[in-house]
């Protein structure tokens, strides 16, 4: 679930929807929250009650109340059993000696959690992190400046005074004006742009309403790689180049190619210099003197990233988002001509004119199957992630539909 800062919680605080048996299976059963079904004892959960829910591809601490995971590694993934699916996990307050209050779950240091408000995050609280060390790297929150600073100064910061200061909030401050990394904020995702957001989409199991909108939607396929970020930025000064220019990560701006990254290489750069999209970009400002900027975000997809789930040879870059100053995010239709005229590779539109179903298993199963080959170097037996899904209405309305399938080979 994405919260207000459009940032993914792997742990929180829900209410059981439902209680349904399981076929052929006497001592569980079903649990439904929101579109999640996840197995459960029988007469663990009430229907209405709060309980703490973990979503799929994360993992625990090695540690109570936990230990039962330890022969999963911790981890907590989809699971079938015979044509039922089990995403992710539920436990009840009392594994953590919590207690419930209505429909909130009482933590040990008195404070409320509550399923309607952002006090239900517990990602955090319970130390819970992705279950893929690459996902970690490139999706998770990076750590704040105070703990850069003092991985960089290795031994310097095992010193007792440095030790005596960082435990201070007013040391802190001052540890950093001594030892604090120049241009340490410039590394971080530009936040000044009014449309340009790091890229992640809500799962459809954390808004199942959705079925209820009979809109038209585009779909188009969810490629499976890391995010990357272009942006070209007019600049109105004097002297100095017209133009700024960021290639960022997910998380992080990378400055040249031999910036550090999570990969063994920086892809960023090389999909620059492959597809030429900063040329891209400076000709389409040149053709719109009214923007202020324009950006253009995709998938970068390679044989080292994600085990290539594409079955790839060389790097490509999928765009599925082109934002400027003005219009904010585009349409992908129209978004899809303008690249098509760069030679800028995109995700494959499927439909145009969608209308979600009313049953949502039904909806899920839809995310099953397999690539277009156009993101396969021609391949057409690559089992894909799933949809994405934006409102025709309004493009900045999106969400994914993740492959069920999928998951438990990946």
């Amino acid at each position: 679930m994405l919260n207000r800062n459009k940032e993914r919680e792997l742990s929180y605080v829900v209410l059981i929807d439902s209680l349904e048996p399981i076929e052929g299976r006497d001592f569980v059963e079903c649990a439904r929250v929101k579109g999640w079904s996840v197995m459960v004892k029988k007469g663990e959960f009430t229907v209405g009650a709060p309980a703490v829910y973990f979503e799929v591809d994360s993992r625990t601490p090695a540690k109570e109340p936990f230990m039962f995971l330890k022969s999963k590694g911790f981890k907590i993934k989809t699971q079938k059993y015979k044509n039922f699916y089990s995403q992710g996990l539920l436990m009840p307050a009392s594994d953590f000696g919590w207690t419930i209050e209505g429909n909130k779950i009482i933590d040990s240091n008195g404070v409320a959690h509550c399923a309607e408000d952002e006090s239900r995050f517990l990602t955090k609280q319970l130390g819970i992190t992705y279950a893929d060390a690459e996902d970690n790297a490139r999706k998770a929150k990076k750590i704040d400046k105070y703990q850069r600073m003092s991985k960089r100064l290795g031994k310097k910061a095992a010193r007792p005074l440095y030790k005596w200061l960082y435990k201070r909030n007013w040391g802190k401050v001052l540890l950093f004006v001594i030892y604090g990394e120049k241009g340490d904020n410039q590394k971080r995702f530009p936040k000044h742009f009014e449309y340009i957001k790091p890229t992640d989409q809500e799962r459809c199991e954390n808004m199942p309403w959705v079925l209820n909108d009979k809109t038209p939607y585009i779909v188009t396929q969810k490629c499976d790689g890391s995010s990357a970020t272009y942006i070209l930025e007019r600049r109105h000064k004097l002297f100095g180049p017209k133009f700024e220019y960021y290639v960022c990560s997910r998380n992080v701006r990378q400055f040249d190619m031999g910036q550090e990254c999570f990969h063994d290489e920086n892809y960023y750069w090389m999909a620059e210099f492959k597809y030429h999209i900063r040329d891209f970009l400076e000709d389409y400002l040149s053709k719109h003197p009214e923007l202020e900027y324009v950006c253009v975000q995709g998938e970068l997809c390679h044989p080292k990233i994600q085990k290539n789930p594409h079955g790839l040879k060389d790097l490509h870059f999928f765009a599925f988002h082109m934002i400027d100053s003005k219009v904010g995010k585009y349409d992908i239709r129209e978004a899809k001509k303008i690249w098509d005229e760069y030679h800028i590779e995109s995700v494959p539109i499927v439909c145009d004119n969608f209308i979600l179903p009313d049953d949502f298993e039904e909806f899920k199963l839809m995310a099953d199957g397999y690539y277009d080959s156009s993101v396969c170097e021609g391949q057409s037996d690559r089992m894909r992630e799933g949809f994405v899904y934006y409102k025709t209405t309004d493009p900045n309305f999106s969400f994914k539909n993740v492959s069920r399938k999928y998951l438990i080979k990946h």
